[in-house]
Formats: C-alpha cells, structure tokens, sequence
C-alpha cells in the first residue's frame, strides 16, 4: 500500500488564490497514483495520496526563507 506524500506552498497558482484548488489537487492525486500504477504496477484503490499546503513562511529554500530567496533570485541579472 503506498503513501505518497505530496507538499506544496501554500500560495495558489495564481495571484488572486491563496491556495491549491480542489481540481489541482485531484489532477495531482490522479496523475501520482497514475505513476504508481504504470511503475509499480500498484492499484489505483491501494494507492493513498497526502497533499500538504505549507505556509510560505514555513518554507525555506537556499538557505533562506522562500520570499527571501525569490527576492533575491529575482534580482540577480
């Protein structure tokens, strides 16, 4: 029975959301437990999927806080 765990920042896909919708993550939870069927032979009804929203701030990337990390990237030419 796999358990695949899937984390995301919680900040949506597009400016005005401030979250993954319902239909991301039943596209993600598909497309997963797709991968497991056709690479592992695993069946759809014994594949679970965890999607956790992290709050940006709890995120680190680089050694740096996400939006640190973003700002600084985005001001290197």
């Amino acid at each position: 029975m796999p358990i695949v765990t899937v984390q995301v920042t919680r900040e949506g896909t597009t400016p005005d959301r401030t979250s993954v919708t319902a239909e991301e993550k039943a596209a993600i939870i598909k497309g997963v437990s797709q991968v497991l069927l056709d690479v592992l032979n695993k069946p759809l009804e014994s594949t679970y999927v965890v999607i956790e929203e992290v709050d940006l701030d709890n995120w680190g990337w680089g050694g740096l806080p996400t939006v640190q990390y973003r700002k600084q990237r985005a001001a290197k030419p």
